[in-house]
């Protein structure tokens, strides 16, 4: 499920027009002296470790290597925006107190990305940004959400003009999506306003994923620039976001939402054959093996159990697809099939049974 959801979540984005990015797991210490995070981080980071006389630090942010990425050569107004994602491994010293199977951890990855953009460029990138969320948690079986506007604080960096520019793009972006909203008047980090998404699982419960930012600080920090139209060196608005948070966490989501019944195109076993007797094994054997050939996860049951504790074992693994296969289906090349969601599907030809599937995973839904 973690390959589906990686693979996924890569296509995703290439198709929304990003990059993709990979950098270290580590990096010297001043690189978070220069960031800030040493300074305003310090107590969520795991102590530094000495190499060759230098201080390193285990990452507890991606963002300061997208910078560095954007700083290794001078861009153009024409270039941006630049829209880099990455699927980044973090770091951070969570007390033992407060870890929680997959929904805290001390080490997970995000998916992280950050676009760097004209002002003028904002209000849209952050619509594409929404666009591109609802599609994802959509994908997943998400579609209720509480969305959260956070302005800015008492203290504060910025100027006000910069301010106004990025909370009314926000509010553009979230009014053209004709999302409700809620306004967390001061509730924005010092460096720049934000919107949360909270999503409502199968049963009501509220979970904090997507989380879009407006950062005003590291630009200044790392002294970001492109060139404008008129040849002057400008600072560019950078906007970080992640859509699942963390992907251990949203894979502990996934797993509470469906309670382990997961939609068939994630399924982690999407089909088991059971053979009646030991004479239809070639025969489920061969189906398997043509089935894995176009893509599919399958199982053969070789347990040797009567043939109802396979079917009641099948079930109890919530596998969405399950095929009998006889002495009457060998003879007719057929499956005997059944699904969680539809029951009984009776006699099936192979190729009948990919169409079902395929339109069931096209369509991410249950079969």
């Amino acid at each position: 499920m973690r390959l589906l959801i990686e693979d996924y979540w890569r296509k995703a984005h290439l198709d929304a027009g990003y990059e993709l990015l990979y950098t270290p797991h580590i990096a010297n210490l001043d690189l978070w002296k220069t960031s800030g995070h040493f300074d305003f981080y310090r107590e969520n980071m795991f102590d530094q470790m000495e190499i060759e006389t230098q201080q390193y630090q285990l990452k507890p942010m991606n963002c300061p290597f997208h910078v560095l990425t954007y700083q290794s050569h001078l861009h153009s107004y024409r270039e941006l925006p630049i829209r880099w994602a990455e699927l980044g491994t973090v770091y951070r010293y969570e007390r033992s107190g407060v870890l929680h199977g997959l929904m805290r951890v001390r080490g997970f990855t995000q998916d992280d990305a950050h676009i760097f953009c004209l002002p003028e460029q904002v209000a849209n990138e952050i619509l594409g940004v929404l666009n591109l969320t609802e599609q994802i948690l959509s994908d997943f079986g998400f579609t209720q959400y509480e969305v959260y506007l956070s302005t800015r604080p008492g203290k504060s960096v910025g100027t006000d003009n910069i301010w106004e520019l990025a909370t009314d793009a926000l509010v553009q972006a979230l009014d053209t999506k004709g999302w409700n909203y809620v306004t967390d008047e001061g509730g924005g980090a010092f460096y720049g306003p934000k919107i949360d998404i909270k999503i409502k699982d199968a049963i009501g419960r509220l979970w904090q994923c997507s989380t879009i930012q407006v950062d005003f600080n590291l630009p200044e920090r790392f002294q970001m620039e492109y060139v404008a139209v008129d040849g002057t060196r400008q600072r560019p608005i950078m906007i970080h976001r992640a859509i699942f948070g963390s992907l251990e966490r949203f894979f502990g989501i996934l797993v509470e939402n469906y309670a382990g019944d997961f939609p068939l195109w994630l399924a982690p076993v999407q089909v088991r054959l059971l053979p009646v007797s030991d004479d239809q094994r070639n025969y489920a054997d061969a189906i398997a093996q043509q089935l894995k050939q176009l893509g599919y996860r399958v199982e053969v049951d070789h347990s040797g159990d009567r043939l109802g504790k396979q079917i009641r074992t099948a079930e109890r693994s919530k596998i969405p697809v399950v095929a009998v296969i006889g002495k009457r289906e060998v003879e007719k090349q057929t499956l005997s099939v059944r699904t969680r969601q539809l029951g009984e599907l009776g006699s099936l030809t192979l190729s009948e049974l990919q169409e079902k599937m395929q339109q069931t995973m096209m369509s991410k839904q249950q079969i």
